[in-house]
């Protein structure tokens, strides 16, 4: 693999998983909310996981390319998102912390983990990233065949998102857990941004259907 064209991957990477969006607001809840933010980072990448597993194959594009498939993955995506936010700002008010900073309310692991792999796993945007913006970066003279470059550098997406998710829910922890006033008012936000993007892909689909023909 190109060692430069893996350096300008990463980076992009990085600016990516670094960029706030429903991915950012999930960690934040969950850090606040849970046990243990583990679950929900390791849900979110456990999507991208799937990404990198049908772009490796061959399959993403193939997805992709099946006329109406992603207008019912965004439809899909977004009503899960607002049913997402919808159960964060139900919560919010539930929210309690101990003394030292540590979230008291129950969680269930299982249900995080699953809920932060629907969150990046149903996203169309997710598979169009592995299917527009991860062959840029593939070199077809390298050693390695295009699948397993395909596959290194979804992985390597995966890895780098997994940090910065893990940052940012630690760090939400670390600065709001004992401003429970103020953890309340990030998870309130957090759940509002989610119904946010999630009424806005859900127009950007359903309004051209709204139009009356020729409009």
């Amino acid at each position: 693999m190109n060692p430069q064209l893996f350096l300008a991957f990463m980076i992009v990477a990085v600016s990516l998983a670094c960029t706030p969006g429903v991915d950012w607001a999930y960690s934040i809840s969950a850090g606040l909310k849970q046990r243990s933010f583990v679950p929900a980072v390791a849900g979110l990448c456990s999507g991208y996981v799937i990404h990198t597993l049908l772009m490796a194959a061959g399959l993403a594009a193939l997805l992709a390319g099946v006329p109406g498939l992603l207008g019912w993955l965004t439809i899909a995506g977004a009503a899960y998102l607002l049913w997402l936010g919808v159960a964060t700002i139900r919560s919010w008010r539930g929210a309690s912390f101990s003394a030292e900073g540590g979230v008291v309310q129950s969680d269930n692991q299982l249900r995080t983990f699953l809920q932060g792999m629907g969150t990046s796993g149903i996203n169309p945007k997710g598979l169009l990233f592995f299917v527009a913006l991860v062959p840029q970066f593939v070199s077809p003279e390298a050693a390695l065949p295009v699948p397993v470059q395909s596959g290194l550098l979804g992985l390597t997406f995966v890895v780098l998102a997994g940090v910065v998710y893990t940052a940012v829910a630690l760090t939400s922890r670390k600065l709001l857990a004992s401003r429970p006033g103020a953890a309340r008012v990030v998870t309130l936000v957090s759940g509002i941004i989610m119904i946010g993007l999630g009424t806005v892909l859900l127009s950007e689909q359903l309004l051209p259907l709204l139009q009356p023909a020729g409009a």
